[in-house]
């Protein structure tokens, strides 16, 4: 299920500091996610837009790609500062929470 990378963290101490981590669910996420992800050779370099429909169990989730964006990263494109156009929808399926996303290139020059 995707996870709000900002709804889903958690405190916990680093020495005497305290610290905010993502949960054990997003990290679940991050690594179901990476597994079932080609890496592309080579990445998308350039600007890139990014469409993604997030399927949450219930309407409580904010809707948030930071999670799914970090997952792309060196698997899809070299780092996600590249997403410079970005669509995305909230969707409820209660039996088959996901994350649907396409990445294309885009040439930012050409749009101007």
């Amino acid at each position: 299920m995707p996870y709000s990378k900002s709804n889903s963290r958690k405190l916990v101490l680093w020495g005497k500091r305290p610290a905010l981590i993502k949960s054990a669910p997003a990290r679940a996420f991050e690594q179901a996610a990476a597994v079932s992800l080609p890496t592309l050779d080579p990445f998308i370099l350039g600007p890139v837009s990014l469409s993604c429909r997030l399927f949450y169990t219930s309407e409580r989730p904010d809707l948030d790609p930071s999670l799914v964006m970090d997952v792309l990263q060196g698997k899809i494109y070299k780092n996600d500062r590249q997403v410079r156009e970005l669509h995305c929808y909230h969707g409820i399926d209660k039996v088959n929470p996901r994350a649907e996303v396409t990445v294309r290139s885009i040439d930012i020059l050409s749009e101007v």
